[in-house]
């Protein structure tokens, strides 16, 4: 579907002179007749009066522009870094963003904020690099700093370039477009466009917005070096933000990126994967309103393309996708202080909770929250300007005059170590059972869900059902109460009745399974983390660097340029938060403190915060741990630890709890079922590794082979050793997983490791001899610094001391790749990862227990050898000669070969 209509967004940081360029290209494209000015407080896009006030723009705008044939509309966005989260909720509907950067100041830390937002919203961009007039502004340096700390292809487009050199840049960005210009000295517009829309290029104007210098050739720029998209047939629209207009009226602002919306038009979140009546609604689109600064048209219908403001509906938010439209992604920015909103005494809290939703809808940031037990709304907040703000319109909309109280740190949890939690819900006439897979994620990854359930076990609406369940709500953790996040939850197992079963019930179930998990396993506390870039007096750094180690913060080598001084690193919000007036203060108003959101990493004093907090689980009516059970038509509530002896379903998975406590270590996808360091049977690991990876094809191997058990042996395996064939057979052991193992080794080695390693290969050399295998024992060197590694002949056996770096299992690994195909192989461990691995790459295993029985019962078989064979009481030469050997002593001794 071919269209005219472009959205472009105006982005910088605050006072960079945004809604001044803004006003300048209105002014240019003849939108205005008469320039305002932020100072004058008669911007066109500033149309609160809190904006005019403070001189800054608070929420996005939009206008209407036209450029040649093309019809934009020009997205105002926030620069302060308080409404950054209006800002990045304006990039979802971008075709182009326009990234305005102070000349004054250069590129400071919002605007790089800034960048990684366009990167992970992959938007074109183009630069204007404002307040040119200003003495001390130095465009070639400028240019440098662009390319240094943003990208090395922000190209000046402007005249004061070379052609020549222009071309040339243009040409380094891309392969195809080097080999043309190389044979025909130019580049197309054509492909400067592509350049520009696949991100390679970043085109760079320089000028004044306030006196209008470079604007127009930075708007001829805009109009010849970009393209209108192409949208599918089919409707679809992108909700970016919900508002209202002086009379109350809820405003959605949506961009159509498919077909045409009309009047009067039936919207509905109904698409499929969406069953449940309850979270299906279906209203009318009443008038499409085109807005430009304060005023607004309507229209009839709005193509692909459109950005419009839709009045009528009433369950739409941010973020949301209509018709074919995919929901966006989860913002990157978000607020790391919440605060008590303190209403006056004679204000009911119920109803000023509803009232405040209502902000909520418009600042979805917010999350507002009513707590319960100690009848306080609280809400999250990104900084101090933004508190203003929001008492300001509270007071104007609401009539009511709140305060704010002391903010403090948004904490959020995650699990250390998979966990199965149980959630049953069966009150009379009711019943509903979930059980989830809750397994760590990467820092950072948030929540994610899936189903990994059979139909034939649970109906597929039921399976939706639940996972709408866990994405509807903030789900709490145990330690501190803070929402929880970076996991993985699978839904394994579930079950219904057919006749009692309402939605409800899978809501409780599914709540509480969430809980139950959390209760099992061990939580870790996470803090939200500054990345911060501190530019200060050189003979400052002493201080600044006795801070940063005291606010428990990390910093990179110190870069001198001339008199100043630059740190970078991380530190935890908590510590950091109020820092830059002491920097201020020490450096004299010289020192620059800028600071971003890194995420969120382990909490540097989790226990002080858990203690302050003294969140109790179990108090905690509204997020229950236990489970509901019914017993002779009644029901009744089971704690959480006694929930699986209750519970009807059982998943299969086996689950085995950690020795050692979980930081920062990933997990492996599999490790849902299995653990390191833990026994685990044959039949187990080959379902395990069928469920994760598929069929692995083994090969026959004597350790695989069934056992009986002798009376005479005392329950140790019969050794039978097998016949010699062609196909050579390898047993690789993992030297220290044995001896640690093996409670005789153990206990040596905690004497002497070296006396440990020495007996541990004088068994398997006696072992080897019997078994006439090719064994290699293999030990983790990998810690010594320098070290090559070693192979060395021990007797009949190899020993093998791995290089630094390479750990046993990373050279078991690699030995069973490259020979377990040709040859039968068995790994002897007990670690249950490798195991896994090993049947992946058609090997046997064989635990310590296990290679300990083999070893014991062929001692036996020795030995009872040994007996038998000296029971005639006579000793023969040939019986100790090898087959070889004997037939060569009979040939001579018959004549027929002479020594």
């Amino acid at each position: 579907m071919k269209t005219n209509k472009l959205a472009v967004g105006i982005l910088a940081h605050v006072d960079a002179g945004k809604t001044t360029l803004s006003e300048s290209i209105l002014y240019l494209t003849g939108s205005i007749r008469k320039l305002g000015r932020v100072d004058h407080q008669d911007a066109f896009l500033d149309t609160y009066d809190l904006e005019r006030e403070r001189g800054i723009t608070i929420f996005s705008k939009q206008a209407e522009v036209r450029l040649g044939e093309k019809e934009v509309t020009l997205l105002d966005t926030p620069g302060h870094v308080d409404f950054s989260a209006e800002m990045e909720r304006t990039l979802q509907v971008l075709d182009y963003a326009v990234l305005v950067i102070s000349g004054a100041d250069g590129v400071q830390g919002h605007v790089q904020t800034l960048w990684r937002l366009l990167t992970r919203y992959k938007i074109p961009v183009f630069l204007f690099i404002n307040k040119m007039d200003q003495e001390g502004t130095d465009r070639r340096k400028l240019l440098v700093e662009l390319q240094k700390r943003l990208d090395e292809r922000c190209i000046a487009f402007d005249d004061k370039e070379d052609r020549e050199t222009f071309f040339e840049n243009l040409a380094m960005s891309d392969e195809a477009v080097l080999e043309k210009y190389l044979s025909d000295g130019t580049v197309e517009p054509g492909e400067i466009i592509r350049l520009i829309r696949e991100r390679k290029v970043f085109p760079c104007y320089f000028g004044s917005a306030l006196k209008i210098d470079g604007v127009e050739e930075f708007l001829q720029g805009l109009d010849t070096y970009t393209a209108c998209p192409d949208y599918p047939e089919d409707f679809g629209a992108r909700v970016y933000k919900i508002a209202r207009d002086t009379q109350g009226a809820r405003l959605t602002y949506m961009k159509i990126t498919g077909g045409i919306l009309k009047v009067k038009q039936m919207l509905t979140n109904r698409r499929e994967g969406k069953e449940s009546s309850e979270e299906i609604w279906e209203e009318k689109a009443d008038q499409l309103r085109i807005y430009s600064g304060a005023g607004f048209r309507t229209i009839s219908e709005a193509p692909a393309g459109t950005v419009c403001a839709v009045t009528g509906l009433s369950w739409t938010f941010c973020g949301q996708g209509l018709g074919a439209e995919t929901e966006a992604e989860l913002p990157l920015l978000e607020p790391v202080l919440t605060y008590q909103i303190q209403i006056p005494p004679e204000c009911d809290v119920h109803r000023m909770y509803l009232k405040l939703r209502q902000l909520e809808e418009e600042e979805p940031e917010l999350h507002i929250v009513w707590e319960e037990q100690s009848n306080e709304i609280h809400a999250q907040v990104m900084g101090e300007v933004q508190i203003e703000i929001l008492k300001r319109l509270i007071a104007e909309r609401f009539d009511t005059e709140v305060e704010f109280g002391a903010g403090s740190i948004v904490y959020k949890e995650t699990i250390t170590e998979p966990v199965e939690g149980v959630g049953h819900f069966e009150p009379l006439r009711h019943y509903a059972e979930v059980h989830l897979l809750m397994e760590p994620g990467e820092r950072g990854s948030g929540l994610q869900f899936e189903a990994a359930c059979s139909e034939d076990i649970l109906e597929r609406n039921w399976q939706r059902l639940v996972l709408t369940h866990l994405e509807e709500k903030r789900h709490r953790g145990v330690l501190t109460g803070s929402e929880i996040t970076d996991m993985k939850i699978t839904l394994v197992t579930g079950r219904a009745h057919l006749k009692h079963t309402e939605g409800g019930d899978f809501r409780q179930a599914t709540y509480r399974a969430v809980r139950h998990g959390l209760k099992c396993t061990n939580s870790l506390l996470l803090e939200p983390v500054y990345e911060y870039r501190l530019e200060i007096p050189s003979d400052k750094v002493g201080r600044a660097l006795s801070d940063i180690q005291k606010m428990y913060g990390t910093f990179s080598e110190p870069v001198i340029e001339g008199d100043m001084t630059i740190l970078t690193g991380t530190a935890p919000v908590a510590a950091m938060r109020d820092y830059q007036t002491e920097v201020v203060a020490y450096t004299k108003g010289h020192g620059r403190l800028s600071c971003t959101l890194k995420g969120y990493e382990p909490c540097h004093n989790a226990e002080e915060v858990i203690r302050e907090i003294a969140y109790d689980p179990e108090k905690d009516t509204e997020n229950p741990t236990g489970s509901v059970f019914c017993s002779h038509g009644a029901g009744f509530v089971v704690s959480w630890d006694k929930v699986r002896d209750y519970m009807h379903l059982d998943s299969g998975i086996r689950l085995e709890k950690k020795v050692k406590p979980i930081q920062e270590q990933s997990l492996p996808t599999f490790s849902q079922t299995i653990q390191r360091g833990g026994p685990a049977d044959e039949k187990e690991l080959e379902e395990i590794f069928t469920r994760t990876y598929g069929t692995a094809k083994k090969e026959r191997n004597p350790f695989n082979r069934k056992r009986t058990v002798s009376a005479e042996t005392s329950s140790l395996r019969e050794y039978k050793p097998k016949k010699q064939g062609t196909e050579e057979e390898y047993l690789l052991v993992d030297g220290y997983n044995i001896i640690f193992a093996w409670e005789g080794l153990r206990d040596l080695a905690n004497a002497s490791i070296e006396a440990a390693r020495n007996k541990l290969m004088d068994i398997l050399s006696n072992y080897q001899g019997y078994k006439k295998n090719t064994l290699i024992l293999v030990y983790d060197a990998y810690k010594v610094e320098g070290n090559t590694g070693e192979v060395m002949k021990y007797h009949n056996i190899y020993v093998v001391y791995t290089k630094e770096a390479e750990t046993a299992d990373q050279y078991i690994e690699k030995t069973v790749h490259e020979i377990g195909r040709k040859h039968r192989v068995t790994v002897a461990t007990s670690d249950a990862l490798e195991q896994i691995i090993i049947l992946g790459q058609g090997a046997s295993r064989l635990s310590a227990a296990g290679l300990k029985e083999e070893i014991q019962a062929a001692n036996i078989e020795i030995r009872s050898n040994y007996l038998n064979q000296g029971q005639n009481g006579k000793n023969y030469l040939f019986d100790h000669l090898s087959d070889e050997l004997q037939g060569l002593m009979e040939d001579v001794r018959m004549g027929r070969k002479k020594l």
